[in-house]
């Protein structure tokens, strides 16, 4: 254990004389040293605390206020109204006090008062207008006056300088939608998925529900929202992740990859070093709240709740629910999985096929002795750090690398990754490297923002020698790594062998493709006047019916961190208008008309979905009061039994802008994903890069004799290319007009 290598500091013999005791002063000094850290640690982030609370003033802003007001007493203006002589005279007039202290000290508790009721006055003027929204809706490249002027005065009010949690208490609620908008975005959704019987069933349905269960369970939403902070996010986590009992590999956690065309270099320790360097200073500057703020159009806030638990975090199995627990962020501690030498016993009870058994085994073995200091020293690290054995990676090359390189990062040999803490970083034996992470605790560009930051500090900042290894000296006064003891007797190995059986067929049975589609991108795209995000769920919408002939339910998420604590919301992409186009595509001549009405409908159903007027996370939390009401109600039950047959994702690219894609084009990310979220359903993430490239990851199961990731990827670049193909023969037929 580590408690040894630090004990032989410390060594002392009985003697007759006494006890003679032997300090080591290489052990005292690393001792001080630890003290100075925690305690310069602790400095910032007691200022920083004080910058973030008082924003968008400063505490310089106080001194002046004092200034101000002491000088208009000299001057014999009272601008408090007469408030200073009543606290004046509130003051007991002592010996230690004179008539002149008395008023000084009254001066400077009123400039105080009115100092922060400026501050909060500040605050309630940003939170009004940043709860405007008109802005995401106008056409784009077209900027009214009212946006204009709302854009000055949020730049105004938003201060200087800003730490990465300045605006959390600024930032708006997010908002609970009418019941009556809700239903009918929800009936419209369903609509081109129904026939009319059928939507005639579900019309009396969801009119029965407005009329007779909403009222009341939407009185009681609104309660909530006024009293939490966001009335969405607790039951989210709760009750979409922490309450599931099936595994979280496959089924929850996602990945992100590594550099697609560049590997800085080849050699794993020095990839690896490099790399968790570079993660424990984006923690150094997360715990002291030194990241910029995330703004949409470099103006407005985003919500940075998320980043609290990235590091330090695990989630912790229930017999009925889960729990994330974030230790405290002083452990720098990061926990190897060595691919070469690790046996399926020594980590595979972490990833036991249900939640529930992991839960039991927890607690019937790992709740003392040496198997609970060894989980404890895992929960508590930082992160956990798999050093593989394979080779992974995208080449060009090879057939089918990205889809193995997917699958590894995703799941896996089902027992070296610790599905359960916040992130694993994943490094293999080639230098290549990726993440898989669990979802509970944040979303996919919260992740995404702390590896494009990872990655550029790591290729651009640390850099490696020629031959590869990791620049500077070594620092020989380092403690070697110690291996955790565990004991795992015979009954939980039998447990721990069933699970693994259990989840092997989960992981032998997804099927993944990667799709680098580089025939156009984002650039071509906007030449169109298309939205690129569109553009890519019209081809969706293309490639699904021509995969399966039929449509279905599909899911993309959205963000709604332009409210506090916001995370996704759902956009239903399958639409009465994008329905219309697919089945036009045979008719050249319509089919671009009904595209671009089909793309308006969506961009303006993503823009409702991110200023809090989606459908789904409404009806979900309706239906979670209707189960704490002891409500019952066919058409909730209904809308959160439809299944996803096509859940979508978007991967943000350069959230931060640490690298100019134009000047370094090979140094771009390969994006993300997830497994499929139905049987028989289609998992897809795309990631647009720069101007010419978009990369797609497909997930589905081999199981299902419906899908095939593969030919959906073939489908989807067919689809791709047709839509185009609208676009060039419109521009030869006003070639052919002039």
């Amino acid at each position: 254990m580590a408690e040894a290598h630090q004990a032989v500091g410390f060594q002392f013999t009985v003697t007759s004389d006494g006890i003679d005791l032997h300090l080591s002063r290489e052990v005292l000094k690393h001792i001080y040293l630890s003290g100075v850290t925690s305690w310069t640690k602790r400095a910032i982030r007691f200022k920083n605390g004080i910058l973030t609370g008082v924003y968008p003033a400063s505490p310089s802003s106080l001194l002046i206020v004092v200034i101000a007001i002491m000088s208009t007493i000299y001057a014999r203006i009272d601008p408090s109204l007469g408030m200073i002589d009543t606290i004046k005279r509130t003051m007991s007039v002592s010996g230690y006090m004179t008539v002149q202290t008395q008023t000084v000290l009254s001066a400077i508790l009123f400039s105080t008062g009115l100092w922060l009721s400026l501050i909060l006055m500040l605050r309630y003027i940003l939170k009004a207008l940043l709860s405007y929204h008109a802005w995401i809706f106008e056409s784009h490249g077209k900027i009214s006056f009212c946006t204009k002027l709302w854009l000055s005065l949020v730049k105004m009010f938003s201060g200087r300088r800003p730490l990465l949690y300045s605006f959390q208490t600024s930032l708006p609620r997010l908002p609970v939608p009418s019941v009556d908008d809700t239903i009918t975005r929800y009936l419209e959704s369903v609509r081109p998925l129904l026939d009319d019987e059928q939507y005639n069933q579900m019309e009396v349905v969801a009119n029965d529900f407005k009329k007779d269960q909403a009222p009341k369970l939407q009185k009681y939403l609104i309660l909530k929202s006024w009293w939490a902070t966001n009335y969405v996010s607790d039951w989210w986590e709760e009750y979409i992740y922490l309450r599931g009992r099936s595994p979280i590999m496959v089924n929850s956690n996602f990945y992100s990859m590594d550099l697609l065309y560049v590997t800085p270099t080849h050699r794993q320790a020095a990839r690896a070093g490099n790399v968790v360097h570079a993660m424990l200073q984006y923690r150094r500057k997360l715990e002291r709240g030194e990241h910029a703020p995330l703004r949409a159009l470099g103006v407005v806030p985003m919500c940075s709740y998320q980043m609290e638990r990235m590091f330090n975090t695990t989630r912790i199995p229930g017999i009925e629910t889960g729990e994330n627990t974030a230790a405290c962020w002083g452990h720098n501690t990061i926990r190897l999985s060595l691919g070469s030498c690790m046996t399926k016993y020594e980590h595979a009870f972490v990833h036991l096929s249900s939640r529930v058994p992991w839960a039991r085994a927890r607690l019937k073995y790992f709740s003392q002795g040496v198997n609970k200091v060894s989980l404890e020293a895992i929960e508590t690290s930082a992160f956990f750090l798999s050093l593989d054995d394979e080779v992974h990676g995208y080449d060009p090359d090879q057939l089918r690398s990205l889809d193995l390189y997917a699958k590894s990062l995703l799941h896996g040999k089902c027992y070296d990754r610790w599905f359960d803490k916040s992130f694993t970083l994943i490094a293999y034996k080639n230098g290549k490297l990726g993440v898989n992470a669990e979802h509970s605790w944040a979303d996919a560009p919260i992740i995404g923002h702390m590896w494009e930051y990872v990655l550029a500090t790591d290729c651009f900042h640390l850099g490696y020698t020629e031959e590869g290894h990791c620049k500077g000296d070594i620092n020989k006064g380092l403690p070697p790594p110690t291996k955790l003891q565990w004991d795992i007797p015979l009954e939980c190995q039998e447990v721990i062998e069933e699970s693994y059986m259990v989840a092997k067929v989960i992981a032998d049975d997804v099927d993944f493709h990667g799709c680098l589609f580089d025939e156009f991108g984002k650039g071509l795209i906007k030449k169109s006047r298309t939205s690129p995000d569109a553009f890519i769920q019209l081809a969706l919408q293309l490639a699904q019916f021509r995969d399966k002939g039929e449509f279905c339910l599909t899911y993309e998420a959205s963000m709604t961190r332009m409210f506090r604590e916001g995370r996704t919301e759902t956009v239903r992409s399958c639409t009465s208008e994008s329905t219309a186009f697919v089945r036009a595509m045979e008719d050249k001549n319509t089919a671009l008309d009904l595209f671009r009405k089909a793309a308006d409908k969506h961009q303006n159903m993503y823009r409702l979905a991110m200023t809090g007027s989606g459908i789904d996370r409404h009806l979900f939390c309706l239906y979670i009061m209707s189960k704490y009401l002891s409500i019952d109600s066919p058409f909730l039950k209904q809308v959160l039994s439809e299944p996803w047959r096509l859940s979508t994702s978007q991967t943000p690219q350069q959230q931060l802008n640490m690298v100019d894609i134009k000047k370094f084009p090979r140094y771009v990310g390969a994006g993300g994903g997830f497994g499929p979220v139905a049987d028989d359903g289609y998992g897809v993430s795309y990631i647009i890069i720069g101007e010419n490239l978009i990369t797609f990851h497909i997930s589905s199961k081999f199981s299902s004799p419906e899908t095939d990731s593969y030919r959906f990827g073939q489908n989807i670049r067919q689809a791709m290319l047709d839509i185009r193909a609208l676009f060039d023969q419109k521009d030869k037929e006003k070639e052919k007009e002039m």
